[in-house]
């Protein structure tokens, strides 16, 4: 099944990776033409870097090419980052504490956003998880993928006779129509992690990659926001307890 109702679980070894939560919103030029100096006097006592990035999207048809700032907010450790440009605000980290946390952490950045910038709404709400399942972490080595991911997200390693070692590459997308106003895109199958960092040697185990990006189109109100990640977060556990079978739970540890 690709979804489960598998009741809401907290591993000790979750493989989460990264997690990115994007709020996309009608294009609100003042972000672009300034810097955002009181928007940064309200968050920096938690993301107290700044770097400032201009880049150059690739053009529509018969538009020019233009500028976009990307200001990026960063805590002192470096493990959170927060993005805002003329078009959205996000926030990503690659030590992820639990949703609970990670919203908590959203709270005040967004709220001083809505307060500043007074988006008239949110036009695509976007909560993404990228997990990494290493089966040396979880001393699962020699453990074949179809007794640790269910068939649905396996493919052709779900086969009692497909031998891993042959397989070079095995992956797929998925489009899931999750219910009136969300949607999910997911990349599911083995690979490698890169590394990059230069001074770091490339990770050379074979993993599998669940990659779910969860979304909620429409129009969404600013005060209705948080309600809407809550919904996208019911969501994607649905998604990853549809793709784990009882042997990976186990190893990852139920709490």
């Amino acid at each position: 099944m690709l979804l489960s109702q598998h009741p809401r679980t907290h591993y000790a070894k979750a493989p989460v990776h990264e997690v990115i939560c994007q709020l996309r919103f009608p294009t609100i030029l003042s972000i672009n033409q300034a810097d955002p100096a009181e928007f940064q006097d309200r968050i920096r006592a938690v993301l107290p870097q700044y770097v400032k990035r201009e880049e150059r999207p690739a053009p529509k048809p018969g538009q020019n090419a233009e500028t976009v700032n990307n200001y990026h907010f960063l805590s002192a450790d470096g493990k959170w980052k927060l993005n805002l440009t003329r078009d959205f605000i996000a926030l990503s980290t690659l030590a992820y504490p639990g949703w609970e946390d990670f919203a908590r952490m959203l709270d005040k950045p967004l709220a001083a956003f809505i307060q500043l910038y007074k988006p008239a709404y949110f036009q695509r709400v976007g909560l993404r998880y990228l997990n990494v399942v290493s089966r040396k972490a979880l001393d699962l080595k020699g453990t074949p993928w179809r007794q640790l991911i269910t068939p649905a997200y396996l493919g052709a390693l779900a086969e009692a006779d497909v031998e891993e070692d042959r397989v070079l590459s095995c992956g797929y997308d998925i489009q899931v129509k999750l219910d009136s106003s969300c949607a999910a895109k997911i990349h599911a199958g083995t690979g490698r992690l890169k590394v990059n960092n230069p001074n770091v040697p490339q990770d050379t185990e074979i993993k599998f990659i669940l990659d779910m990006d969860l979304s909620m189109g429409g129009s969404t109100p600013c005060g209705l926001a948080a309600a809407a990640l809550e919904t996208l977060h019911g969501h994607s556990a649905r998604v990853f307890e549809g793709a784990v079978t009882d042997t990976l739970r186990d190893a990852m540890g139920r709490a």
